[in-house]
């Protein structure tokens, strides 16, 4: 698979994962337009293509460590710093952000498999 098609499958996965988010996870608010919907998503996306790999290659010991369990911290890291870069963009609470975080990872690895 080519690395723009799969760009472009992180993308959509992103855009997907903070619009299920916003309407069936309580705590997750989303103020802002489709537009920034839009931009918000693909910035999970970009980051979730082009960061999250280097991110896992450094923390490829504790990953071994804890088997696999450390990336849940990593994915919670990007959903956080999306969140706080992003005003329109709310999650309240621990357990929002781990659905969240959930919703991401489980559509980034769908789409990665597509």
């Amino acid at each position: 698979m080519s690395r723009l098609r799969k760009l472009i499958l992180q993308i959509l996965a992103g855009i997907v994962a903070i619009w299920l988010a916003k309407e069936f996870i309580e705590g997750v608010k989303f103020s802002g337009t489709f537009k920034t919907l839009l931009i918000v998503g693909s910035v999970l996306g970009f980051i979730n293509f082009f960061i999250k790999p280097l991110l896992n290659l450094i923390t490829l010991p504790l990953r071994i460590i804890t088997l696999g369990i450390f990336s849940i911290f990593i994915n919670i890291g990007i959903v956080w710093g999306v969140d706080i870069f992003f005003p329109e963009l709310e999650i309240t609470g621990l357990l929002p952000l781990l659905l969240t975080t959930l919703i991401v990872w489980g559509l980034s690895i769908i789409a990665s498999h597509l």
